[in-house]
C-alpha cells in the first residue's frame, strides 16, 4: 500500500528528474548547434552497442565501465578495483548462472551452495552479496528472505564488479561490493543467432537471439532474445523447465538521443536441483558407520516438491546530449517476482536415516527503481572536471509467508520414496515490508598535473521502512538518514601504470528487529583501499592488484537480558586482504585470466556475545581464507588446425569454517575445467566440462546443518550459428 508519505517521495524523484531535464535545455538552446559524424560500428554476437557509451570488451579485455562511477569511466581512473567478465569469457566458459560466470574474478567466492538452481550465490571481499549487491544494468535488483530474482547469463552482454563499499553512488548496500549486470540490447547491424546445447545430466536449451532496424528510417531498432530449457540435473531426479523472452527496442532518432525499452519474462517449474543444506556429519565427514550422503542423493519427493516462479521487468534507458556537451539520462524499472515453494528438506542423520522436514513459502515482490542523472566537464584554470549530479529512488515490497512441518525421514542405504509429509504448521513468518529510499548525490572526477587524477563522491540517502506483522497484527516502522562519501587519489603514468588509493564507506538498512527498540539502525561500513592497475603497451591486458581493509559496523548482535533475546547494533567485522587479477589477450592465439585473493576476517566486536552465534576474535564462516584460478585460452593459428581453440583452467578454493565457534573447518578444493571449439565460417560447436577430474567437495557450510556439495563433473555440448 503507497502511503501519503511515500506518494511524496515518487512524485519528488520523478519531478526532480523532469526539472534536471528542464534545466539543460534552457541552457543548451543558447549553444551552437554542431554536427558531429558517427563512425560505423559492426555489432557481432557477443559485441557491445554503440548506444551505451562504453568502449566494447575486446576479447576478454573491458577497458571502460560505467559501474565504478555510473559515467563511462577508463577502468585504470576509477579508484576500486574492478573486473568486468565479457560475452566471449562467458561464451568461452558457458555458465549456466550468474555465480558460475564469476568463478575466475578475484574477490570472488561464488556458487557457494553448488548446483543450487534458483538463487546466484555469491561472496565479494568475504561479505555476502546476492541480497545487496546484485544489480541490473546501473538499477537495484535487491532481494530478502526467498524473494530472489534469476537473470540467465545468455541475456548478458557483460557483468561488472566492482569491490568495496559503493554506497556513495548507489546507496544503500554490503560493503564487499556488487555486481552490475548489463543486458543485450538492440545492434547497430542486423544478427541472427540460434544456439543449442545439452549438458552431461540430460538437461537440453535453445537460444535465440535476433536484432534489426524497425522501419525504413533507421531511428528504431529491435532485439529479441529468447530461452528455453529442461531436463534433468545433478540431484537424482531432479528436472526443470525454465524459459525467458526479453525483447527490446531503441529509438535513436538523433545521435544525441536515444531511448531504449527493456522487458523480460521468465517462467520457472521445477523438482529441486540443490546439493545443499546438508548436515556436515555425512558430507565433509563421515557419519557414523562410514556414511557419507551421496552427491547426487535426492532427499525429498518427487511427487510432492513444488516449485514455481513467475519473474517479470519492464524499463528503460533515456539518454540526450545537449550542444553544450551536457548529459541528461533516467533509468528506470519495475520488476516483480512471485514464487511459490513446498518441498522437503534435510536436518540431520540418524544411523542409516536422514530426517527432513517441510518448508513452504509464498512470496511476491515489487521493486521500482529511478535514476535521474546530469553529466557535464567544466575546466576552472589546469584542472579538468567531469561532474555527476543525481537524484534516484527505490521502493522495495515483499509480500511473505513462511511455514514448516514434520516429514518422514529417508534411508541413505535404501532410500524409499512416497512417504507423505505432515500438514504445515501455523505460519511462522507473515509480514508484508515496505521499503523507501531516496538519494541525492554528486561526483566530481579531476584531472590535472599531466596525470593526476582526484575522485570525489558524496551522497545523502533517506530510507524509511515499515513491517507489518500479520501473525500478532503489530506493525514497525524506522526513518533513517545516512551520509556516504568517496575519495580517491590516482596518478596515471605515461608508460600504463595507474597507481591510487581511496577510502570510501556504506551503509545497509537491516531488517532485525528487537522487542524494545524495533528496527535496528543501518550496518555502516568503512574501506581503505591501496592498489595499482596497469596496462602494458606490450600485450592488451589489464593488470591490477590492491590491498583492502574493510569495516562492518552495527552488526545486529543478540544478547540475553531478563530472560528475553534482544537484538542490539554492536557487532563489527574487519575484512583485510590483497587481490591481483590479470585479464590479457597476450597474442593472437593466446588469451589469459588469472585471480588470486587473500582475506583475514575477524568478528572485532561482539559486546556481551556473539553476533550470529560468532565470539569476538573468530572468523565469519563461509569465507576462504584463499582462492586462486587461472585460465588459458588459445586458438591455432596454423592452416591444419585452422578454427580449433582449446582452453583450461584451475580453480582453488581455500579452507573456511564450518561452524561460528571455528572448531570445525570446509577443506579447500582444486579443481579443473576444461574447453575445446570448433568454428568455420558461421558456425561453430563447443565442448565444455567442469570439475573435469569430478573431484568430491563441500563448497562451505552456513552452519552444521547447512553444507553444500560442490557441482561435480559436468559436461556441456553446444552448437550455434549465426547469418
Amino acid at each position: 500500500m503507497i502511503t501519503l508519505k511515500n506518494q511524496k517521495k515518487i512524485r519528488l524523484a520523478l519531478a526532480c528528474g523532469t526539472a534536471v531535464c528542464a534545466m539543460i535545455a534552457s541552457a543548451g538552446a543558447f549553444a551552437q548547434e554542431r554536427a558531429t559524424q558517427l563512425e560505423e560500428v559492426r555489432v557481432e554476437q557477443g559485441a557491445e552497442n554503440a548506444d551505451t557509451g562504453i568502449e566494447p570488451v575486446k576479447g576478454l579485455v573491458a577497458k571502460t565501465t560505467r559501474a565504478g562511477s555510473k559515467a563511462a569511466t577508463k577502468i585504470n581512473e576509477i579508484p576500486q578495483s574492478v573486473t568486468v567478465v565479457g560475452r566471449e569469457q562467458i561464451d568461452a566458459q558457458s555458465p549456466q548462472k550468474v555465480d558460475e560466470a564469476l568463478r575466475y574474478v578475484a574477490g570472488v567466492n561464488a556458487s557457494t551452495y553448488g548446483t543450487d538452481a534458483d538463487t546466484d550465490w555469491l561472496f565479494i571481499r568475504g561479505f555476502q552479496a546476492e541480497q545487496s549487491g546484485i544489480f541490473l544494468d546501473g538499477l537495484s535488483l535487491y532481494q530478502s528472505g526467498f524473494g530472489t530474482f534469476l537473470i540467465d547469463p545468455f541475456f548478458l552482454e557483460r557483468m561488472d564488479v566492482v569491490k568495496g563499499p559503493s554506497s556513495a553512488l548507489y546507496g544503500s548496500g554490503n560493503p564487499g561490493g556488487f555486481v552490475d549486470l548489463i543486458s543485450k540490447r538492440p545492434t547497430d547491424e542486423p544478427l541472427r543467432y540460434v544456439e543449442t546445447g545439452v549438458n552431461s545430466f540430460g538437461n537440453g536449451y535453445l537460444g535465440l537471439d535476433f536484432s534489426d532496424q524497425l522501419g525504413a528510417d533507421d531511428a528504431a531498432r529491435y532485439r529479441v532474445t529468447g530461452k528455453v530449457s529442461g531436463g534433468g540435473w545433478e540431484t537424482d531426479k531432479a528436472k526443470d523447465f525454465r524459459g525467458t523472452i526479453a525483447p527490446s527496442l531503441t529509438w535513436q532518432p538523433d545521435e544525441d538521443t536515444s531511448l531504449t525499452i527493456l522487458s523480460s519474462y521468465q517462467h520457472i517449474d521445477l523438482t529441486h536441483t540443490s546439493t545443499g543444506f546438508l548436515p556436515y556429519v555425512g558430507t565433509v565427514i563421515d557419519a557414523p558407520g562410514g556414511i557419507r550422503i551421496p552427491r547426487d542423493f535426492f532427499y525429498g519427493e518427487e511427487n510432492f516438491d513444488t516449485y514455481d516462479r513467475q519473474q517479470a521487468m519492464i524499463g528503460y534507458a533515456f539518454e540526450h546530449r545537449f550542444d553544450n556537451d551536457w548529459t541528461v539520462r533516467q533509468n528506470l524499472r519495475y520488476a516483480r517476482v512471485s514464487l511459490e515453494e513446498d518441498a522437503l528438506y534435510a536436518n540431520g542423520i540418524t544411523g542409516t536415516t536422514l530426517n527432513r522436514f517441510r518448508f513452504a513459502h509464498d512470496t511476491d515482490v515489487g521493486l521500482f527503481t529511478v535514476d535521474n542523472q546530469l553529466e557535464g566537464a567544466v575546466q576552472t584554470g589546469e584542472v579538468e572536471h567531469n561532474l555527476l549530479f543525481g537524484l534516484d529512488y527505490r521502493r522495495y515490497g515483499i509480500d511473505q509467508v513462511q511455514a514448516s512441518g514434520n516429514a518422514p525421514g529417508i534411508d541413505l542405504l535404501n532410500p524409499v520414496y512416497g512417504a507423505a509429509p505432515s500438514p504445515l504448521f501455523p505460519p511462522y513468518l507473515n509480514e508484508d515490508l515496505t521499503r523507501n529510499q531516496l538519494g541525492l548525490y554528486a561526483q566530481d572526477q579531476m584531472k590535472f598535473g599531466g596525470g593526476w587524477i582526484v575522485t570525489l563522491n558524496g551522497r545523502y540517502d533517506l530510507v524509511s521502512t515499515d513491517i507489518d506483522n500479520r501473525n500478532n497484527g503489530t506493525s514497525m516502522s524506522s526513518d533513517d538518514r545516512e551520509f556516504t562519501w568517496r575519495a580517491g587519489l590516482a596518478y596515471e603514468f605515461s608508460n600504463g601504470l595507474t597507481p591510487y588509493v581511496s577510502y570510501t564507506t556504506s551503509f545497509n538498512p537491516t531488517t532485525a528487529t528487537d522487542p524494545v527498540n524495533g528496527l535496528l539502525p543501518p550496518e555502516t561500513g568503512k574501506q581503505l583501499e591501496l592498489g595499482v592497475k596497469y596496462q602494458p603497451d606490450f600485450m592488451d591486458g589489464l593488470i591490477s592488484a590492491a590491498y583492502f581493509d574493510i569495516t562492518r559496523q552495527n552488526v545486529p548482535t543478540a544478547l540475553m537480558e531478563n530472560g528475553v533475546s534482544r537484538n542490539f547494533a554492536i557487532g563489527e567485522v574487519d575484512a583485510r586482504g590483497f587481490e591481483t587479477s590479470v585479464q590479457a589477450n597476450v597474442t593472437e592465439g593466446l588469451k589469459l585470466i588469472g585471480a588470486f585473493t587473500y582475506i583475514d576476517m575477524e568478528v572485532t566486536k561482539a559486546t556481551g556475545g556473539a553476533f550470529d552465534g560468532t565470539p569476538a576474535g573468530n572468523t565469519p564462516i563461509q569465507v576462504p581464507d584463499v582462492t586462486a584460478s587461472l585460465w588459458l585460452d588459445y586458438a591455432f593459428q596454423n592452416e591444419t588446425l585452422d578454427g580449433v581453440s582449446v582452453a583450461a583452467g584451475v580453480r582453488h578454493v581455500g579452507q573456511s569454517w564450518a561452524d561460528r565457534a571455528n572448531t570445525l573447518k570446509v577443506p579447500s578444493a582444486t579443481l579443473v575445467d576444461a574447453a575445446i571449439r570448433y568454428q568455420k565460417d558461421n558456425w561453430a560447436v563447443a565442448l565444455n566440462v567442469a570439475n573435469l577430474f569430478d573431484k568430491d567437495y563441500v563448497a562451505s557450510c552456513q552452519g552444521l546443518g547447512s553444507c553444500g556439495y560442490g557441482a561435480g563433473r559436468t559436461f556441456m555440448l553446444k552448437a550455434s550459428t549465426s547469418w
